[in-house]
């Protein structure tokens, strides 16, 4: 009856949530403190919620862009070297078969990414760079998930992720300082962010045991909340309004 018991729940949790020993060791033999099976399952957890959540993190972001029908306050280089540091952690893991739960994120967060790069561009009204923009970055995609591209071109787009991610956020904590305010820039989607990236230091070290994937999460982590730390700043001054021309 134990076993029969046992049987949908291992199924559930092996191996989404735990390895085969780790089950037995926690839901057979009762070990309920077994310290490095519940940090591979507070690893595992934390990640697909991570992964989950990406699905929605930056729709405020767009969805604050289509409603003003603006990105007043957003630099576009800093979106861009977004999008580079996204691409190199997606393409890194995918070709290092990293479990999908340790970087699953990265794909969610690129596809809002590049939404967001067009409609900042669609809303500059230069909808046809934005279109051009699509094309040429779905075949670079393509190229480098191809067996074309060697690992070490792979591993030094991750390894220029450090700078991408920091650069990307100083031009966005420019842009904030200068405009003196943070205009359509979505607190939800910021927040979500630096608190993923929190959480990826743990289940990188945990899941991957890459240090160069860990070091991007750490430097990731002290950017957004620079972003974070601006937003708070900023909280209660409103961008000003553009007057059309006449």
């Amino acid at each position: 009856m134990a076993a029969e018991a046992d049987g949908p729940l291992k199924r559930v949790l092996v191996p989404l949530l735990l390895p085969e020993k780790c089950y037995d060791q926690i839901f057979v033999q009762w070990d309920l403190l077994h310290v490095p099976c519940l940090k591979i399952l507070l690893s595992k957890g934390l990640g697909l919620g991570i992964v989950a959540g990406s699905v929605l993190v930056k729709l405020p972001q767009v969805f604050k862009i289509l409603r003003a029908k603006s990105a007043e306050g957003l630099s576009l280089q800093s979106v861009m070297l977004e999008l580079v540091a996204l691409t190199g952690t997606m393409v890194y893991s995918i070709t290092n078969n990293f479990p999908f739960s340790s970087w699953g994120e990265a794909l969610f967060l690129t596809l809002q990414t590049v939404t967001i790069c067009f409609l900042v561009l669609h809303y500059r009204g230069q909808t046809a760079k934005g279109v051009t923009f699509l094309v040429c970055y779905a075949l670079v995609l393509l190229v480098l998930l191809s067996p074309l591209t060697p690992l070490s071109v792979v591993t030094l787009l991750q390894a220029s992720n450090v700078p991408a991610v920091v650069g990307g956020r100083l031009l966005q904590a420019a842009t904030n300082y200068r405009n003196g305010h943070t205009g359509q820039l979505s607190a939800v989607t910021v927040f979500l962010l630096f608190g993923g990236s929190l959480a990826r230091i743990f289940t990188s070290v945990q899941e991957t045991g890459d240090p160069l994937m860990a070091g991007t999460f750490v430097v990731s982590s002290l950017c957004n909340g620079l972003i974070a730390s601006q937003l708070i700043y900023y909280w209660n001054v409103k961008a000003p309004i553009q007057k059309k021309k006449q």
